[in-house]
């Protein structure tokens, strides 16, 4: 069931969102050559809970971590380990923050020292197919719209759309109702409503967009072995259109 935030809920999920973006702020000095990402789950965990929220995905349907940290071709679900990030690297760190039991949720993807050309490519335009999927959010538009400008984006850049993940609803439960495609129709789908508040994320490859899942049942890799990136905010639908309640990266 899809749900109209109240303006309660809406301030609600602005702080939590909030405590999110400043994670992702907070931990983007630590993305260097040598550390583990381990380490990075530790300090974000910290950080969010000295903010007075909980992390979201932690326990999540059994997930065992803070955050999913993501590297090259792991394009989501990542498991923190003693894995050390290495210069030419990029890394997806997904954030969730719950404040009085309403969720913030946004995944960046960064890079680890220098990176090479396909890496800035699949960046730079992930990281653009979620503007273009944000710029179609009004009241009246539908959740195809969304969808469908992430694809052509994708397609137009030569780039993988992984069909298996989606956006979502957030609110009171990190994951609700509407699944958000990353590929659909325009025209299709639930019609977008003042109040309503969803996570876009395009999940992009540089090459096929198959991919599999780890024996953990969690983490999402690239079939291909090819590098991905992935990008989220949480926004809610307002009168004209959006506002971002994850900050601008």
């Amino acid at each position: 069931m899809i749900t109209i935030k109240s303006q309660r809920e809406i301030e609600l999920l602005r702080i939590a969102g909030n405590v999110v973006y400043k994670t992702h702020q907070y931990l983007k000095p630590f993305i260097k050559e040598g550390v583990t990402t381990e380490e990075l789950n530790r300090l974000g965990e910290e950080y969010i809970r000295s903010l007075g929220c909980t992390p979201s995905f932690k326990g999540y349907e059994g997930f065992p971590y803070a955050i999913c940290i993501s590297v090259n071709s792991e394009v989501v679900h990542g498991f923190p380990s003693k894995r050390k990030l290495k210069n030419g690297d990029i890394v997806t760190l997904d954030i969730g923050a719950c404040w009085k039991g309403y969720h913030g949720d946004s995944g960046w993807t960064y890079a680890v020292g220098e990176v090479d050309d396909d890496k800035k490519y699949i960046m730079e335009h992930t990281e653009k197919a979620l503007y273009k999927g944000l710029a179609e959010i009004k009241p009246g538009a539908r959740i195809g719209d969304i969808s469908h400008a992430i694809q052509v984006y994708a397609e137009q850049h030569n780039l993988g759309v992984v069909k298996e993940l989606c956006g979502h609803g957030v609110g009171t439960d990190v994951h609700e109702d509407p699944e958000v495609p990353n590929y659909g129709e325009p025209g299709t789908g639930p019609k977008l409503k003042e109040g309503m508040v969803i996570a876009v994320e395009p999940m992009l490859t540089l090459g096929s967009p198959k991919v599999y899942l780890y024996d953990n049942n969690w983490t999402v890799d690239t079939q291909d072995g090819s590098i991905s990136g992935h990008y989220e905010h949480t926004v809610v639908v307002t009168k004209d259109g959006y506002e971002i309640l994850t900050g601008e990266m």
